[in-house]
Formats: structure tokens, sequence, C-alpha cells
């Protein structure tokens, strides 16, 4: 009985192995820039077919181009100049752009550590604007916030680490990232101080599914993103442990065979709204949507 176990063994090791380097080779690659840019918010377009309480809109587009600036490709230390715009064009008459978000930023990556080739332990820091373009008074003449034209600002700071694993059992990558947002009061306009939160603090999980085949292309065919935000410092007069501090999304991607660089997504997402000077208003919606290819190898 040992003998045929041992020779069972001897004919099977090979061929395990074998399998093993076959499925190695197959693996995705990740380096330092393509972690920084699953830490980019994703470039989208909706459908007009959100579900809650947003105004009726034909689109939401969230233009959001990446330029890397680095030495050499295997550089520990790199940056990303994002001009992000956040656009929503309402369905009314005439269908008009209002206070499109303007959102510049530079991001710096250093890679702090690394384990294996899927073993990433990235350090971040940004620096970003965030406008609407307009230069109206912030109040109407009834002290309500003027939403058409009232002029919103705030220069904001980010730090905080990315985290990435391999699941050879889910045969998933996972990043997890977690920061503290800070808008010091002085450079945020005048009105928004005190009933904007200026400190937050930013949790994610994601997971991109790769199926281990030679014809995928290195493509990701669905993704899952898990997002939340805690508002830590004293706004709007909330109690500490007021639910209303919480903004939480789910996002789920999918990228067909008979698409190239874009997929489908369906986004749940319950918290402020994060359009400029709409940011008192409390969201809970269910949307639709393309979005670009979120990562490829």
């Amino acid at each position: 009985m040992k003998f045929k176990t041992l020779i069972l063994v001897l004919i099977t090791h090979p061929i395990m192995y074998l399998m093993a380097q076959k499925e190695a080779s197959v693996l995705p690659k990740l380096s330092l820039e393509r972690v920084a840019l699953i830490n980019q918010s994703d470039t989208y377009i909706s459908f007009p077919t959100d579900i809650g309480n947003i105004a009726p809109l034909i689109f939401e587009a969230n233009v959001n181009p990446s330029f890397i600036i680095r030495k050499r490709k295997d550089s520990k230390l790199m940056a990303i100049l994002t001009p992000q715009i956040i656009i929503r064009m309402f369905n009314e008459e005439s269908y008009p752009v209002r206070t499109p978000s303007y959102i510049p930023q530079i991001s710096f990556y250093y890679l702090a550590n690394k384990k294996e080739a899927l073993d990433y332990l990235v350090l971040f820091g940004k620096i970003a604007h965030h406008s609407n373009g307009q230069e109206g008074d912030f109040y109407n003449a009834d002290n309500t916030i003027n939403l058409q034209s009232g002029s919103f600002a705030t220069n904001f700071i980010e730090f905080g680490f990315l985290k990435t694993s391999y699941s050879d059992k889910l045969k998933a990558i996972k990043t997890i990232k977690s920061s503290i947002e800070f808008h010091p009061k002085e450079w945020m306009l005048q009105e928004m101080r005190g009933q904007y939160s200026g400190l937050r603090w930013r949790n994610s999980f994601t997971s991109f599914k790769f199926p281990l085949k030679e014809d995928d292309n290195g493509k990701a065919k669905f993704s899952l993103k898990a997002e939340t935000t805690l508002m830590l410092d004293n706004f709007n007069n909330l109690d500490f442990f007021d639910v209303n501090r919480l903004n939480a999304s789910f996002t789920f991607y999918y990228h067909p065979k008979f698409l190239e660089d874009i997929g489908l997504f369906v986004q749940l997402y319950h918290g402020y709204d994060y359009y400029n000077i709409n940011y008192q208003h409390q969201m809970s919606i269910i949307r639709f949507g393309l979005m670009t290819e979120i990562l490829r190898f």
C-alpha cells in the first residue's frame, strides 16, 4: 500500500507542479503605478435611471484622467496629477449643467514595503482644491443656500496608506485603504465653516476578480468596492455618534467580453451630497452606468 502511494505521489507531483507554474505565470502583475491608479476615483457616466432622492438627471459624469510623474517605471516614489471634474446634466428644460465640481489635485505615492509581487504597502498623500467655479453670494435673500450660482470653495490635504494582497482561493486582488482628510478652516469659505465637515476618516475595500484564462487579455471580469467616510469634527451641531456623520457607498463593476475598455456598474450611495454646494443634502440613491476599465495588466 505504501509503495502504491509513493508511486502516485511521484506521478502526480510533477503534474501539480507544472499546473502551479502555469497558474503563477498568468497571475496578474501589480506595480506601484497600478496600486496608485486603484486609489484614484473611477471615471464613469451614469444612465438617467437614478433611484432615490436626487434631482432627475440626464447623467452624472466623473472625468478623472491621471497624469503620472516619475523618474522611471521602477521608482519607489511617484506622483499623479489629476484635473478631476464632476458634471451633472439635469433633466429640465434646456438640460442645464449647473455648477460642476472642479477638484484638481496632486497625489504622492511611496512604496514602503513589497513582500511579494502582489503584496504591497504604499503610503500616500494628496493636496487638492474643490470648487464650483461660481462667484455669486453664498446665501439667497431668504437665507437659504444659493444652489444656482453661490460660490463654493475649499482646499484640503489627505494622507494614509494602501495595502494590497492576492487571494489564491478567490483569484482576486484585494486592496484596503485608510486615510485622514483635513480641510483647515482658513482654506474654506467663511460661510461654510461649522456646517461643512473639515475632518474626515476615509476607508475603502476593493476586490478585483481575475479568472486565470489565457483569453481574458488580463482584464478584471468584475470588481467590488465598498467605501465609507466618517466625519469626525464638530459641524451642524451633530452628536458625535449621530448616524448622519457616515457616508457609505457600494459599487459593483462588470466587464463583459463584448466591450473593450468600458464596463457596466451599479452603485448604492447613502450620505451627504458630494456635488460641491449641495453638500447639505442627504442622499440615498441607486445608480447605473458605464465605467472605464478599472484595472488592466
